[in-house]
């Protein structure tokens, strides 16, 4: 039973509902072009959970053996951090969560081409081997990118146009410019999350010479950034709901912006990091919120 309570808390249920929020979003704009397909929606869903989960799993390990999580560290403690599994544990639960995926992955390019496009099967197979190998080198291995600055790059990429865009294909198998608009939203709330997560940990981080963005900019140059993350995705969501609205409830969606512009005013007056940790959450159901009432407006 602890076991089983460690491996969920190494799998951080409370990053899920953040990790699909691209492919409600990319399944809303689908279904507005008459092209949405509940088996390709499940199968997404499910590889995107898997996807998520092995970050987690490679997050925990990569941080616990370079010594990251530490007393410093502000969030929840980790699985490998408290001693609840050890290294070898969630190596054996990084590979097994790969095969998982992996599989679920194939599913769903199936439930997506068939046996019709072999090339394009090809391209998506691959693709979801770099989600893999994104997911572990976050903070696994010495040239681990999350210790360089490039995290939010990664996110950005892979939450919003890959996580969007190419699930958007998958339903369609065709590009919409329109499809853009989200997936540049989604991808910058979700960087807007790591980022608060960064600033949260920004102090201890510098201290093991973990250089996030956070850490490169500063307590006040992140703050900036982070206002430009929130306040260029309102702007890219305004715009696709303005390109594409017929009744004026398609607006309705850009309510969940609302604690995103509350939460830049707690950020702007913080003046101490650790207090930013009841943020995170915030954001991210912010962002949850968003895509479940994108995708709403399509079934009214």
């Amino acid at each position: 039973m602890i076991k089983i309570k460690a491996w969920i808390s190494a799998a951080r249920l409370r990053t899920l509902p953040l990790s699909i929020s691209g492919i409600v979003v990319a399944a809303a704009v689908a279904k507005d072009a008459g092209m949405f397909s509940l088996s390709v929606f499940i199968f997404a869903l499910l590889t995107t959970l898997g996807f998520q989960i092995l970050s987690n799993f490679a997050n925990d390990y990569g941080d616990g053996v370079k010594g990251t999580d530490n007393a410093d560290r502000v969030g929840p403690k980790r699985a490998l951090q408290s001693g609840l599994l050890t290294e070898k544990e969630l190596k054996r639960g990084m590979i097994v969560t790969t095969a998982i995926t992996l599989l679920l992955a194939s599913m769903l390019i199936f439930a997506a081409f068939g046996n019709e496009s072999l090339l394009l099967s090809f391209i998506f197979f691959n693709l979801g081997i770099a989600a893999v190998v994104a997911a572990i080198k976050y903070t696994v291995g010495k040239s681990a990118y999350g210790y360089r600055a490039l995290g939010d790059v990664f996110v950005f990429i892979f939450f919003g146009l890959v996580g969007v865009v190419g699930c958007y294909f998958l339903f369609t198998q065709t590009f919409s410019h329109y499809v853009f608009l989200p997936a540049i939203s989604i991808g910058l709330m979700s960087t807007a999350v790591l980022n608060l997560n960064n600033m949260r940990d920004r102090l201890s981080d510098a201290k093991v010479n973990k250089n996030t963005l956070a850490v490169v900019l500063g307590g006040s140059k992140v703050k900036m950034y982070h206002a430009f993350l929130i306040i260029t995705s309102f702007l890219t969501a305004l715009w696709y709901v303005y390109l594409t609205a017929e009744k004026g409830l398609e607006y309705l969606p850009l309510i969940a912006f609302i604690p995103l512009f509350i939460n830049l005013v707690v950020v702007y007056k913080n003046q101490s990091p650790p207090l930013l940790d009841p943020e995170l959450k915030k954001v991210a159901l912010s962002t949850f919120l968003f895509s479940i009432l994108l995708f709403g407006m399509q079934l009214l």
